[in-house]
């Protein structure tokens, strides 16, 4: 089992980091990869191959702004799951996500635009098949909710 995070450039590598430090949180092995569908696809494609031709279940996340690409050229040349993860940006007012929103038919990356919900989403489809992960998950989501009750006793509920 394994997450293959495959980003655009390495400008986002900050993306990654967060998205990664939710899988190690949750134990699932991660592996980074750096190629643009764009100015290297035979790159892309190589990696795509190597991967989803592996005997180790793999799911992998896209990291690509602009016209994200990566995230179409990558779910139609495989048939793990893809889920698109791009980058937050302010050019077209962020009307640029649509990219990864819209995809022709037989296309069909799923699209995370928080690096943890991108993380939880994949490991998620790791524990269909792994039920160590599912109790990890299950205590993952569990301290989130902790973390909301906590707020909430400490006083930090708005009042109405």
């Amino acid at each position: 089992m394994q997450v293959v995070i495959l980003s655009g450039s390495p400008r986002d590598s900050e993306w990654v980091d967060k998205i990664a430090a939710v899988l190690d949180r949750l134990a699932v092995p991660v592996i980074r990869r750096v190629g643009s569908a764009h100015r290297v696809p035979e790159h892309v494609l190589e990696l795509l191959r190597r991967y989803d031709n592996s005997p180790e279940q793999t799911v992998f996340i896209t990291v690509a702004g602009m016209s994200d690409a990566l995230s179409g050229l990558s779910d139609a040349n495989v048939v793990s799951p893809v889920i698109a993860c791009p980058p937050r940006s302010e050019a077209f007012a962020g009307l640029d996500v649509l990219s990864s929103l819209r995809t022709p038919p037989g296309v069909a990356p799923v699209v995370a635009l928080e690096p943890a919900n991108a993380a939880l989403a994949a490991a998620k489809i790791l524990a269909l098949s792994d039920a160590d992960l599912r109790l990890r998950i299950s205590a993952y989501q569990a301290e989130a909710a902790t973390r909301v009750l906590d707020a909430d006793a400490d006083g930090m509920a708005v009042s109405s």
